[in-house]
């Protein structure tokens, strides 16, 4: 067992300790191959994900470069209108206004966090063209609710899946489809503190369909079509070969990795869900939930961050501001009380210790941490 006092936001290194020998291994095996672009292990790593999603896998850089892509794939053009959320980390947004599209906020809701589709409609106008769903925190948003209103009125739907991967959707016929491969186009992250994290940066793209997915895959590489043939206009975002095999040997056990974290999420609602002043996280019926963070909201979050600093417990702010406010996206005429909800939670939230190495030990020193703090005003 690692040292108790030491406990991690995000513990990457212990979790690749359990890993080790296989990581070290298929590192070595890309050098030995020296497929460092495009090939060997990036092609496996894709299968094998598209195999696990079911559906089409499209690996490139970042996250980020996962979200242009796929508004390039679904030719989107400056001008358009997207339905999304101001509170998400802000690639989201940042993507859109790149492209020289309208960012269209919803706001979210108090307990889930992900957009309010009770607002979706009543946004809509002739130049809406897609809705951008954000499956914050690893819990999934209506996507039944919002495929309905996307078919109603022939608008695309990109899934912000960057922080859900290995959370299920559930229908209501009881059908279930992964986060990310229920929309057109599905965008994730693996960023290193992700639930399927690399070395470094990484991303993908889903889709269903066929034909979108070679568009997909044509645009991450140049726009080619053979080499040095190129259809249309593309971009360089390429995962590399070391970075795919690490994430290949890590997908083995993400099942397992998913479990671990859903059992601390358990821990820390069986022991804080009766704390007063404070709220654990919501749950859906519609929607597992992979916990890329675990979530408390609270009036005193401040004070409660500086406490459990000071006892060696970390923790952080996803996120203290939400987008409309933010300075770069005041030309989109937005003020402040417009998205109260967004506006609340960015003075709320907190997210505590979550990831696949927490000890019970740990785990109990974290709660009993939180209620002291809380008993102390009683």
């Amino acid at each position: 067992m690692r040292n108790m006092e030491t406990i991690h936001m995000c513990d990457t290194y212990g979790q690749y300790l359990t890993m080790k020998t296989e990581i070290d291994a298929a590192m070595q095996e890309v050098i030995r191959s020296t497929q460092f672009i495009k090939s060997g292990k990036v092609l496996e790593f894709e299968k094998n994900l598209a195999n696990y999603l079911s559906t089409n896998v499209i690996a490139c850089a970042n996250g980020t470069d996962a979200l242009q892509i796929a508004y390039m794939a679904l030719g989107l053009q400056p001008g358009d209108e997207v339905i999304t959320v101001p509170f998400t980390f802000i690639a989201t947004v940042e993507t859109l206004a790149l492209m020289g599209l309208k960012p269209v906020f919803a706001d979210v809701l108090p307990d889930t966090f992900n957009i309010n589709t009770a607002q979706i409609e009543k946004l809509i106008t002739p130049k809406t063209k897609a809705i951008v769903p954000v499956h914050l925190f690893g819990q999934c948003a209506n996507m039944e609710e919002i495929m309905a209103i996307a078919k109603k009125y022939n608008l695309f739907v990109i899934e912000d899946a960057a922080q859900a991967i290995g959370a299920g959707y559930i229908f209501s016929d009881g059908t279930r489809k992964h986060a990310g491969t229920i929309g057109h186009i599905g965008c994730t992250s693996f960023f290193p503190s992700k639930n399927l994290g690399a070395f470094g940066d990484g991303g993908a793209v889903y889709a269903g369909d066929e034909k979108l997915a070679a568009v997909i895959r044509s645009i991450a590489n140049h726009g080619m079509k053979a080499k040095y043939q190129y259809e249309r206009i593309g971009v360089n975002s390429r995962l590399d070969s070391i970075q795919a095999a690490i994430l290949d040997v890590k997908l083995k056990y993400f099942n397992k990795h998913i479990q671990a974290r859903q059992q601390a999420a358990a821990f820390y609602d069986e022991h804080l869900k009766s704390v007063e002043g404070l709220e654990i996280p919501a749950r859906v019926a519609y929607s597992t939930h992979a916990f890329h963070q675990y979530t408390i909201k609270t009036e005193k979050r401040n004070e409660l961050q500086a406490f459990l600093q000071q006892n060696g417990i970390p923790s952080m702010i996803y996120y203290p501001g939400a987008h409309h406010l933010q300075e770069a996206y005041r030309y989109l005429g937005y003020k402040k009380g417009d998205f109260p909800v967004s506006e609340k939670l960015g003075e709320t939230v907190l997210s505590l210790p979550m990831h696949t190495e927490l000890t019970e030990e740990q785990l109990k020193y974290i709660v009993m941490k939180v209620k002291e703090f809380y008993y102390s005003f009683v």
